[in-house]
């Protein structure tokens, strides 16, 4: 991000200290430097793709995951507004961003991974052209991503069931799909999602240990509102999910049980509020099984 310009807008609500949050980040990268780590180039045997063993959904399916992670650098760009690493915040909240760049570097370069090794499955697969596909991402891509909320645990809230859910859908995906290749693909990037969700979930819970009740609405808010991202850009978004969910499980709020796991091994005595909080979560799920 050197030169590049910028437009910070420091998030509000209570930060931990970068001292609370570096334990996640070790974690993190430690995972990540023992089998985390995967090359698109060399990983997989690109000339055995064969779009020809996947249905017209599972197709669509793919191209819609391509989309969704193509827009890595909007995803980025939001940290970087939201949580600068510059002379526009005072020194303890540098602090902690420059400890939470640690993560939100390396994740992006793994979240950019996932976007090339999709494009190139449709490349090696002859489901689109270089050219088409690069234009294709770009009406997307070009389009600016960000999160309404006003409290730092509100992003990381909105991560981790976004990361579980893509994980979960991903790890669905693979057992539907006819391609061997395509599921090698998709259980690599299922793998990283769930250590992704891990970080994030760790975060959370160091807040609810630091902050307690006070974090109770504000994840809420994120829950009672929780959209998928894109959503509001991609032009027949809500046609599209549904139409891969008749491939796959689609389902974000299949994540919302593990959201609770995390809120209750981060609270040791549970409060009113927070057993507000979990009933609520626990709610929320129990609406799309009806």
């Amino acid at each position: 991000m050197a030169g590049a310009a910028r437009s910070p807008e420091p998030i509000g609500g209570p930060l931990l200290t970068a001292a609370e949050l570096d334990p996640a980040v070790r974690t993190f990268l430690r995972v990540a430097a023992h089998g985390g780590r995967w090359d698109v180039d060399t990983e997989f045997d690109w000339g055995t793709a064969d779009a020809d063993r996947l249905t017209e959904g599972e197709r669509s399916a793919v191209e819609f995951v391509t989309v969704i992670e193509d827009h890595l650098p909007g995803y980025f760009a939001m940290y970087d507004r939201h949580f600068p690493v510059d002379d526009s915040v005072d020194l303890p909240t540098f602090e902690h961003n420059r400890e939470l760049y640690h993560f939100s570097v390396r994740w992006a370069q793994e979240e950019d991974t996932h976007a090339l090794a999709l494009a190139r499955y449709q490349l090696a697969a002859g489901m689109a052209e270089p050219d088409t596909l690069r234009g294709a991402l770009a009406v997307e891509g070009h389009k600016r991503f960000d999160l309404p909320y006003p409290h730092a645990v509100q992003f990381f809230t909105y991560a981790l069931v976004q990361e579980k859910a893509t994980q979960l859908y991903y790890q669905h995906l693979r057992r539907a799909v006819g391609d061997p290749l395509l599921a090698d693909v998709l259980g690599r990037l299922s793998r990283d999602e769930a250590r992704h969700f891990a970080f994030f979930a760790d975060v959370v819970q160091l807040y609810l240990r630091r902050h307690g009740e006070a974090m109770v609405e504000p994840i809420r808010a994120v829950v009672a509102d929780f959209r998928m991202p894109l959503a509001d850009t991609i032009k027949g978004y809500w046609r599209w999910a549904l139409r891969i969910a008749d491939v796959a499980r689609y389902d974000h709020t299949e994540a919302y049980e593990h959201l609770i796991k995390v809120v209750n091994r981060a609270v040791d005595a549970p409060s009113d509020r927070v057993d507000e909080l979990t009933a609520f979560v626990a709610a929320c799920r129990s609406l799309t099984e009806a």
